[in-house]
């Protein structure tokens, strides 16, 4: 019985682990840009949210709406793949601690 109460604990300091080190991932901010950084996008951590865009006035032209908007699109893309990239690298040592593949978090 004494070992299933070790197993137990051991579980139970994991989980904490896991919630404090997923709160600090979210709390991060990751930033992508693109057109050559006339745009960046800020993202939290997780990729969940977006924080904060700015746009370089010289990318807005009027007559093609449509590039700001790719250019927009892209930098919205390197964020999230930045961000997804900082989860995975932050959170796969805990899942090879407690025995998960890497992404299962």
């Amino acid at each position: 019985m004494g070992n299933m109460n070790q197993m137990m604990r051991q579980a139970q300091a994991m989980q904490r682990k896991l919630e404090q080190a997923q709160a600090e991932v979210a709390e991060e901010e990751i930033t992508g840009q693109a057109g050559g950084g006339m745009v960046s996008v800020t993202v939290n951590g997780t990729g969940t949210t977006v924080k904060h865009m700015s746009i370089d006035p010289e990318a807005v032209d009027p007559d093609d709406p449509e590039m700001l908007a790719d250019i927009v699109t892209a930098a919205v893309n390197d964020a999230l793949r930045a961000a997804k990239a900082f989860e995975e690298e932050q959170l796969g040592g805990i899942a090879g601690q407690m025995g998960l593949p890497p992404g299962m978090l």
